[in-house]
């Protein structure tokens, strides 16, 4: 019933461009052929909703730098896939480095002597913040959604119409939390009835001239979202400026420990001060996140870029847009 209402009111519309903000939606809309059912001038276009491949390249070779001088360092299973300047981390573990991968930040709590990798949104944020509860240092790479949001409806290079909004992330900060952007956005789950709910409304707001927020995802995000993670999240970190791949350095976007003990940044900024890091030639990676083009625009894209062989982080990652679209063929 949905996609039938979809093509009704596409015919109304010229070309409209929606962004799927999280990469578990550009798995669920390219895996179900939701993109190729869309009428023609309607084009879904995948975001920096995947922290694998929002994580910069500095951070990435910091990382690598820290573990090949001996540090212990521990992060999510595909993080240590991501090329590096020189290497990734799973190659400088190869090399020696101690270096621990693990499925959730809670495996690194009786290890006291390694220094934690801590990547992701408000969704991965608390899990890092009760290993800072128990004093293990960490690296931190967390990203805020809502700024980087606002980052993207001012950037000149992208063009969006509307957007699909992150559910796991609304479930932590609540649909109130989101940045009015003047586009319609829509909070959403990740079955494919969800999905196409969502894009019939958000058409349903360009018809009718409307650019809300609309919870579509009511059984899950509440207005004021999961005040237990905020906590934890509030006490432990603060907020920061970060950079972002793609989107460059935006404010107020990131965290930091609160306890500078805990920093491994500050911890260990003899040994950071000293990483060369430079982005990896001909990924586009950067370009990807931000809708500019699809991955299959990449010269590197299913050639000598694949899953087995990434050469750029998109590809690493089941949320990065470059693996999803080489694992459907798109």
């Amino acid at each position: 019933m949905s996609l039938k209402k979809i093509n009704e009111l596409a015919t109304k519309l010229g070309s409209v461009n929606i962004m799927e903000v999280c990469g578990g939606h550009t798995n669920s809309i390219i895996r179900n052929g939701i993109r190729d059912a869309m009428p023609k001038n309607i084009n879904l276009i995948s975001g920096p909703g995947c922290p694998v491949c929002v994580t910069t390249q500095k951070e990435i070779d910091e990382m690598i730098n820290l573990a090949l001088n001996g540090v212990p360092v521990a992060t999510y299973a595909d993080m240590i896939r991501v090329p590096g300047t020189k290497m990734s981390l799973e190659e400088a573990r190869e090399n020696g480095a101690d270096i621990k991968a693990v499925y959730s930040a809670t495996e690194v709590l009786d290890d006291k002597n390694r220094v934690f990798f801590g990547i992701g949104f408000e969704t991965t944020t608390p899990m890092t913040a009760k290993l800072l509860e128990n004093d293990i240092a960490v690296y931190s790479a967390h990203k805020l959604i809502p700024p980087g949001l606002l980052a993207l409806s001012t950037d000149k290079r992208v063009n969006i119409d509307a957007l699909i909004l992150p559910g796991h992330v609304a479930v932590i900060i609540g649909e109130q939390e989101f940045p009015d952007l003047n586009v319609p956005q829509v909070i959403t789950g990740f079955e494919p009835e969800n999905i196409l709910e969502s894009i019939k409304i958000i058409l349903d707001q360009l018809v009718e001239g409307k650019k809300e927020i609309v919870n579509n995802y009511k059984g899950v995000v509440t207005k004021t979202g999961n005040g237990k993670a905020q906590k934890i999240i509030n006490e432990n970190f603060k907020v920061v400026d970060s950079d972002w791949r793609g989107l460059g350095t935006i404010p107020s976007s990131g965290l930091e420990p609160k306890d500078d003990n805990l920093n491994a940044k500050i911890k260990y900024k003899d040994i950071l001060g000293k990483t060369i890091t430079k982005e990896l030639p001909g990924c586009r990676c950067a370009e990807v996140i931000i809708g500019q083009i699809r991955p299959s625009e990449c010269q590197l894209f299913g050639k000598v870029c694949t899953p087995k062989n990434p050469r750029g982080a998109c590809m690493v990652s089941e949320e990065g847009a470059c693996q999803i679209y080489h694992a459907n063929r798109n």
